[in-house]
């Protein structure tokens, strides 16, 4: 029993430590080996300055605009009727943890939407999931679709290939597994929890979302060329469109405000289209303004989060629905 205790203890420990160890020795290499520093500035120098900033800023924040609205449409459709304001104001103020760990803000998120909606916690992660799922769909369908069309085809791509490939093989293993434990008795492990969160969300409803993140991808592959471009970069729509998916795949990697991470990937998938520094101080600038949007969005939507929250609690307590007179527009301050 004790040999059990400290086994799962162990465990848990290295779960916390480990990512942060990823984070420290990817930040070590990235900026301590792999980062000329002097081409670095040159680089960031040569730059359209006011226009990258314009363009990298319009991509964060349609990011958050646009996941925020469609993860509380996806609340009200399948949960319960929450503000969307109220959903904004949580969100926002989860947005002062993205400048440390990705995940540790969508933890708050989930957390903060599941007091909103009456600690109904299975219910909301499950709408919560929906988003990510029709993103993943999204995203897989213009990588494969792009790839044919880059230059030599699969044969000189095979970075994406081998991703697109990989992420179809598990999303029909998924859906063959699933369906077959329906009809024919099949026993895939997972299977009837999928199934049962699956049937919540029936394919009439999804158009929205679908549509959403379609617009989305295309505006943030846009937008993307547009940002490289003021850095004096050259990449073709489609090898945007082709290798975009991968660099989130990447970025899933828990790390300090994605830094380290995303100047390595970007650099490994864009080597053809400028040398490794200017790419480095490409994502790295990126990554700057996306730190300094999510501090300022965590700054401003934080009070009113916590105390929208706090009013929440006291509310259900007391058994009443929502409190009245928080229900604003959370950036009236």
């Amino acid at each position: 029993m004790l040999g059990r205790f400290m086994a799962v203890t162990v465990g848990k420990r290295w779960r916390h430590v480990l990512p942060w160890a990823i984070s420290i020795a990817l930040l070590v290499y990235v900026f301590g080996w792999a980062t000329d520093w002097q081409r670095l500035r040159s680089a960031a120098n040569a730059a359209n300055v006011p226009a990258f900033v314009a363009f990298a800023a319009a991509d964060r924040l349609a990011f958050f605009l646009i996941w925020t609205l469609l993860q509380a449409l996806a609340l009200r459709s399948f949960v319960t009727h929450v503000p969307i304001r109220s959903v904004v104001a949580v969100r926002g103020g989860s947005e002062l943890l993205r400048t440390i760990s990705n995940p540790l803000s969508d933890a708050a998120f989930f957390v903060g939407l599941g007091q909103l909606a009456g600690k109904r916690f299975d219910a909301v992660l499950g709408s919560a999931l929906l988003p990510v799922v029709c993103h993943f769909v999204v995203m897989l369908f213009m990588m494969t679709l792009a790839l044919p069309t880059l230059p030599g085809g699969i044969t000189a791509n095979r970075d994406v290939a081998i991703t697109a490939g990989v992420l179809w093989a598990i999303l029909t293993t998924i859906t063959v597994g699933v369906r077959f434990s329906t009809t024919r008795g099949w026993r895939f492990p997972g299977a009837r929890g999928i199934r049962s969160w699956a049937e919540r969300f029936p394919l009439s409803r999804l158009r929205p979302f679908v549509l959403g993140f379609v617009g989305l991808v295309l505006f943030d592959v846009t937008i993307q060329k547009l940002a490289s471009a003021a850095f004096g970069i050259s990449i073709p729509w489609l090898a945007l469109a082709a290798r975009i998916p991968v660099l989130y795949l990447a970025l899933s990697i828990p790390t300090l405000g994605n830094f380290g991470t995303r100047e390595l990937t970007w650099a490994a998938l864009f080597a053809d289209y400028a040398d490794r520094d200017t790419l480095i101080a490409y994502a790295l600038a990126t990554n700057a303004v996306f730190l300094l949007i999510n501090l300022a969005l965590g700054l401003l939507f934080l009070p009113r989060a916590l105390q929208l929250l706090a009013a929440v609690r006291s509310a259900r307590r007391e058994g009443e629905a929502l409190p009245e007179p928080l229900l604003h527009d959370p950036t009236d301050l």
